[in-house]
């Protein structure tokens, strides 16, 4: 079968095409106004210099970061908030706290619904799902002359309690349904995010109607161009969570798209680990506008249901809009390729987290960017050759990135030379990611040493070894195609999808034929997006997991379950797992108090693409040396004569010492002395830190 991966990054749109085992890639400049136009026109000529059609194509799988961007930039739908009498302004509430406590400039998430645009209805139900008080049709009906009078394009409906009794919410979706037109998009919190936290579900669902127009429109006119050229396959999303979806739900709970594209880096490092028995993998993907890092352990990315876009305040967690939807655990920062360089009001070198971009881009792409970025710090010191950089795409000008340099960095900072102000840059941006590693495990409680760093992304294999030694790391892979990364993971992700429900409830007095029915509809619903997608005869898993507290606290633990809760022995397994849980994750337990089940989570998942095995190696084969180019070292303070291999020129078995350029189509990675190359018989390069005597 053929396949087709399509991931849209800020700085580039990288293509994949599998065909009969067989990878081809392709990769350039993202076109921000119509991002589509650069992975239609990157698809076509792809398809063609293999000499097939988009008629061959049996699938194609799209990862974006259209809904991000939207919510970071605030180009979504004029949108309206309806909520329950009392609660108009609990999307400013929010917390009640101060995310920073002794910050006296902090600069709080701004509601993506204005105040004007937040309404109250006279409902409510209870924590129990008891109506106390219902709408009045009369009063929606005025709400919605409002509403179209004020040209609202999009509406969030949350009420209180809606995750117990939903009626309320689906009566006046039906009610909004009948007033206002028809491209006017309706969300339900019920739909969106049916858990209990009412600030969160709510921001979740106000942040789905925002994007929802934007994102709809967009994947329905992307599906319509490909099927006008010719395509008629299956159109797959790559959620945040590291499933695929359907086009229809995609664009009906967009939000789930929002780290749709490093959720594929993070799936390809899952079928890298596996391949090269990893137990510790540290994902870390690098492309053009940011870093993303994930931990995995045994081959399986963390994760999480709870998720913030947008952070307003010096990258800092609590100044963002949470969103509560599956999605990988992992931490992005503004570090890529395109971070910009530049002296800071304070007179210290700054890098990030501006980007250059696809538009104008770093200064030594020639087309109209003026500020150095992490790129032309690259050139500059000889780690990136201007021959050959992007497949052959991208003409590089080495010196207008020295020129930047010089102006913007060098000069200001009364450095002696672009060499050791790009040297600079490089540290600067290299440190700024090892310590968002650092603190990422410090928050999961993990020895970051004890990991091996697989790194992908058009940037991640130039910074590897850099951070590996600022993290005290030995290993680092380079996955085969890794300047593609995440556009190969979507080919390794299966089709899955995720619901949960909160159901708080004492453990000792559960209503296990509410449970019952409760799991059946999630698996339902779940499985009504999944097997519709699945080819024929594929088999689908229902794996559930259960979140538990004790009684009092505020935060859940997640377990994992083995079968649905059927009888009290299930139950009492579920809290003594929870409480041998609790134990290692704090070292203590509380045992005068009873445990409490907060929610159940359900997914429905597809198989996951084979394993190949590993192809034999030609014993025959000798490593190819290109030639010797000079590489700026700052321990040295001076070029470095380093060899310069390509990647098809490694050989197994035949250790290459450091210091080396290992150069592919749509990325390089760096070797520096101290550090050996290896070929892995998937083809993946492993590079490890010699042990000095």
């Amino acid at each position: 079968m053929t396949r087709l991966a399509i991931d849209i990054g800020g700085t580039f749109t990288d293509i994949v095409l599998e065909r009969e085992g067989a990878i081809h890639s392709h990769k350039l400049l993202t076109t921000p106004a119509a991002p589509e136009r650069a992975a239609l026109e990157g698809s076509a000529f792809l398809i063609s210099e293999l000499g097939l059609s988009f008629a061959d194509v049996r699938m194609v799988i799209h990862g974006t970061t259209l809904a991000t961007n939207a919510l970071i930039e605030r180009r979504g739908a004029k949108t309206a908030f309806i909520t329950t009498e009392g609660f108009r302004d609990i999307l400013e509430m929010a917390y009640e706290k101060r995310f920073e406590q002794y910050d006296t400039d902090l600069q709080l998430p701004q509601a993506l619904v204005p105040r004007e645009l937040r309404f109250t209805l006279r409902e409510r139900i209870t924590a129990d799902g008891r109506v106390l008080a219902a709408p009045d049709r009369e009063d929606v009906l005025a709400l919605a002359a409002c509403l179209r009078a004020g040209g609202v394009k999009a509406v969030a409906v949350g009420f209180l309690h809606a995750t117990v009794n939903p009626a309320h919410e689906k009566l006046v979706y039906d009610w909004l349904r009948e007033d206002l037109p028809a491209e006017v998009t309706i969300c339900l919190s019920c739909e969106v995010s049916p858990e209990i936290r009412e600030y969160e579900r709510f921001s979740t669902t106000c942040a789905n109607a925002y994007v929802r127009p934007l994102m709809a429109h967009y994947l329905h006119r992307f599906d319509a161009t490909l099927r006008e050229h010719g395509f008629a396959g299956q159109f797959m999303l790559m959620l945040s969570g590291g499933g695929l979806t359907t086009l229809e739900q995609a664009a009906r709970i967009p939000i789930r798209l929002v780290e749709s594209g490093p959720a594929g880096g993070v799936a390809l490092g899952a079928r890298v680990a596996r391949e090269t028995d990893e137990a510790k993998l540290l994902a870390f993907d690098m492309g053009g506008t940011t870093a993303k890092i994930c931990f995995l352990e045994d081959a399986v990315p963390a994760t999480t249901r709870r998720f913030e876009v947008a952070r307003a305040w010096r990258d800092i967690k609590g100044s963002g809009l949470p969103v509560r939807v599956p999605t990988t655990e992992l931490v992005e920062i503004g570090a890529g390729g395109g971070s910009i360089a530049r002296r800071d009001a304070l007179g210290r070198l700054a890098v990030g987290p501006e980007s250059a971009s696809s538009v104008p881009g770093p200064a030594c792409y020639a087309l109209g960017g003026a500020m150095p970025a992490i790129t032309d710090a690259n050139v500059v010191l000889g780690k990136i050759r201007p021959e050959g950089f992007a497949g052959g795409k991208i003409t590089l000008r080495p010196e207008l990135a020295t020129a930047a340099i010089e102006e913007h960095v060098a000069t200001p900072l009364g450095l002696s030379s672009a060499e050791w102000a790009a040297a600079g840059i490089l540290e600067v941006g290299e440190e700024a990611m090892a310590n968002a590693a650092r603190v990422h495990a410090i928050e999961q409680g993990k020895d970051v040493t004890r990991y091996t760093i697989m790194a992908s992304g058009g940037a991640g294999p130039l910074h590897a070894v850099r951070i590996a030694e600022k993290l005290g790391i030995a290993r680092v892979i380079i996955p085969t195609f890794a300047g593609v990364g995440s556009a190969l993971g979507f080919l390794s992700a299966p089709v899955a999808y995720e619901v949960a429900r909160s159901t708080r409830a004492p453990m000792e007095r559960l209503d296990l034929n509410r449970l019952a029915m409760l799991q059946e509809e999630m698996r339902r619903e779940a499985s009504a997006v999944v097997l519709p997608a699945l080819a024929e005869g594929e088999p689908a898993t229902i794996s559930l997991a259960a979140e538990l507290r004790y009684s009092g606290q505020g935060h859940a633990l997640r377990v994992p379950l083995e079968k649905p809760l059927a009888n009290s022995a299930d139950a009492k397994a579920l809290e003594q797992a929870f409480i041998t849980l609790y134990r290692d994750t704090y070292s203590t337990v509380l045992e005068d108090n009873p445990v409490e089940l907060v929610a159940l989570s359900l997914i429905c998942r597809g198989p996951a693409a084979p394993l190949v095995e590993a192809p034999a190696a030609d014993a025959g084969k000798q490593t190819t040396i290109a030639g010797t180019v000079k590489v700026f070292d700052p321990v040295r303070g001076e070029f470095v004569a380093s060899a310069l291999v390509p990647r098809e020129g490694l050989a197994p078995g035949q250790p290459l010492p450091g210091p080396a350029l290992v150069s592919e189509a749509q990325t390089t990675a760096y070797v520096p002395t101290g550090w050996a190359i290896t070929l892995h018989p998937f083809g993946h390069v492993i590079l490890d830190r010699e042990v000095r005597p």
